[in-house]
């Protein structure tokens, strides 16, 4: 019979099977080569990061997994210097049902009695560190999504009922109705005119991860919205959100400074206001300098801040700092300095008060 001999067995040569160019696709065990490093970084970040299975089995996690609320789940991450990463209200509510152990090889998360709250990114990452100085090793992170759904809560719950949600045109908002089940159908509606907001794919999209994208938001998207999600069942409703439109110009503080009065009597009560107008999300910090801060000079400081409507849609953050010195003296007279300071930089502005 043709190609009789060739099922026949014979002694084989040493080496012969080590070499098998074409179908070869296993990794070295333990590679050191800086080949590595441009192996596909979504094959690496998940050979770090596992669930842990009944029997001490392990399964390595895809992009995206999807759990039954009311299951408890183990991860383990390699590495003797983990750090994680998972929903923040977890840490806010310092809930226990969270417990993180760092052994000699490998970290473990396991979340206990899970909720529809937990529905969330988990990822972890190892440090390298030199000294007090810790970075993230960008090639050893690993990374999944997971859902835990319930078909009594569509929506993954909020602590609070009515969101703000603000509109700048130099970047994507986003509209935080995430689901805990990714099969459900969701839509945006807009509370007054009631309406369906149309999902272009385009220009709005929906990702069941962070909820509904506006691409570039315009002044025509503010309102009042609300999400509404399908799934075997009775729909249901998400919290509302305020989307307010924000034209601010970015940079440092635009601050300005005023006095009560420029000349103060002996025993009057003085106060200087520093004002910022800015985005409603970017927060200000302000510093004082004034005649008697060296010697202890006592002064009251109030922060505060609102939202105001400039029209046209627009709403800005005003920030205010007011330096309060309740018996003017002599150690008083002199410059008051006030320092705002933003992500972008910080600007500096000053008044003078006589006697």
């Amino acid at each position: 019979v043709i190609g009789q001999p060739a099922k026949s067995k014979r002694p084989k040569e040493p080496g012969e099977n080590k070499i098998r160019p074409v179908s070869k696709k296993i990794k070295p065990k333990t590679p050191k080569t800086k080949e590595r490093e441009s192996v596909d970084s979504s094959l690496k970040s998940q050979s770090i990061l596992t669930q842990v299975m009944d029997k001490g089995h392990f399964q390595k996690l895809a992009a995206t997994l999807s759990l039954a609320a009311g299951q408890s789940i183990e991860l383990r991450c390699k590495g003797s210097n983990v750090t994680w990463n998972y929903p923040s209200y977890l840490d806010t509510f310092r809930d226990s049902r969270l417990s993180i152990k760092q052994l000699d090889r490998y970290s473990q998360l396991i979340l206990a009695n899970s909720t529809a709250a937990d529905t969330g990114e988990y990822s972890c990452w190892l440090q390298l560190c030199n000294g007090n100085k810790c970075r993230k090793d960008e090639t050893k992170t690993g990374s999944t999504y997971i859902f835990f759904t319930d078909k009594e809560e569509l929506f993954v719950p909020t602590p609070s009922y009515f969101e703000i949600v603000y509109l700048n045109p130099d970047k994507p908002a986003v509209v935080p109705c995430r689901v805990t089940t990714p099969s459900a159908k969701v839509t945006l509606h807009r509370e007054f005119p009631a309406e369906e907001i149309e999902t272009d794919g385009t220009d709005i999209i929906y990702d069941a991860k962070k909820g509904f994208v506006f691409q570039h938001p315009t002044s025509d998207h503010k309102g009042i919205v609300y999400c509404k999600a399908e799934s075997q069942g009775a729909p249901q409703i998400s919290i509302k959100y305020h989307l307010l439109y924000v034209e601010v110009p970015k940079g440092p503080p635009s601050a300005s400074i005023a006095v009560s009065s420029s000349r103060a009597g002996v025993s009057d009560r003085v106060h200087v206001v520093c004002t910022v107008l800015g985005e409603p999300d970017v927060d200000v910090n302000f510093r004082w300098q004034y005649p008697g801060q060296e010697s202890g000079r006592p002064v009251i400081v109030q922060n505060f801040w609102r939202l105001i409507n400039r029209g046209i849609g627009h709403t800005t953050r005003i920030s205010k700092s007011v330096l309060l010195v309740e018996d003017f003296e002599d150690i008083d007279v002199g410059n008051y300095v006030c320092i705002a300071q933003n992500l972008q930089g910080q600007t500096t502005v000053a008044t003078k008060v006589e006697l």
